[in-house]
């Protein structure tokens, strides 16, 4: 229990500080709406270095990602009755930051139940997410800066989705190198692996739930290899 307790004070303590860092920046400076989006992004990427490093236990960071989302939930849906909070926050449909917070915890609670609760490895949590976290990021702020080509069939560009390719394997691959254990050329073939299924379920995962379908998609290529390369 003190271990749950002391965790989740951690990250409570985290949120508290960063969010309200973000938001003084957002009333002192003119900070971009899509800017600011990518700014909470990171913020929430962030904590899931809180919850693999902050707890002890696995099941208590599985834990308090679901309670974490439970308390928050009913909080913004408060704040919504709010017209200021809609813009605030830079949401682009009403109830936008309340359900992709509930999915985020979901999801992190479910990578760390797999990675850290069965196979005993926290930093294939972080590579899982990652794969889709910072690719997700960089898909945005280059797609819409510089997408000039569709990829037919959908509202992505191409260069949003290399730039997604690109960070994943960029960020898998780190973390597997401070992971060691896999040859070069295993972190190399296992990094593009999970960089190409993560911009492919990207691009074709419908209404924001690519929270989910891609994180779980780079698990699902990322686990495999790494044992096959011997990790």
């Amino acid at each position: 229990m003190q271990d749950f307790l002391a965790g989740t004070g951690y990250t409570i303590l985290y949120y508290c500080i960063l969010a309200a860092a973000a938001l003084l920046a957002r009333f002192l400076i003119r900070i971009p709406d899509e800017i600011f989006r990518k700014t909470l992004h990171g913020i929430l990427l962030g904590s899931l270095l809180v919850y693999v490093f902050g707890f002890t236990v696995w099941y208590h960071a599985a834990l308090s990602c679901l309670c974490f989302a439970a308390v928050v939930f009913p909080i913004l849906f408060f704040f919504e009755r709010f017209k200021s909070y809609s813009h605030m926050v830079t949401e682009r449909r009403r109830g936008e930051l309340k359900s992709s917070l509930l999915l985020v915890f979901s999801m992190f609670a479910a990578v760390i139940s797999v990675c850290w609760g069965w196979l005993g490895d926290r930093l294939l949590v972080l590579a899982s997410v990652y794969a889709w976290g910072i690719g997700d990021a960089a898909a945005a702020l280059i797609g819409k800066r510089f997408g000039r080509h569709k990829i037919p069939g959908t509202k992505k560009s191409f260069e949003g989705s290399l730039s997604m390719f690109l960070s994943s394997f960029l960020a898998v691959f780190l973390i597997l190198y401070i992971r060691g254990g896999i040859s070069l050329g295993g972190m190399v073939i296992t990094a593009l692996a999970t960089g190409a299924v993560s911009a492919a379920v990207e691009v074709y995962t419908p209404g924001g739930m690519d929270t989910v379908s891609c994180p779980l998609a780079a698990m699902t290529v990322l686990l495999p290899l790494s044992a096959v390369f011997g990790g």
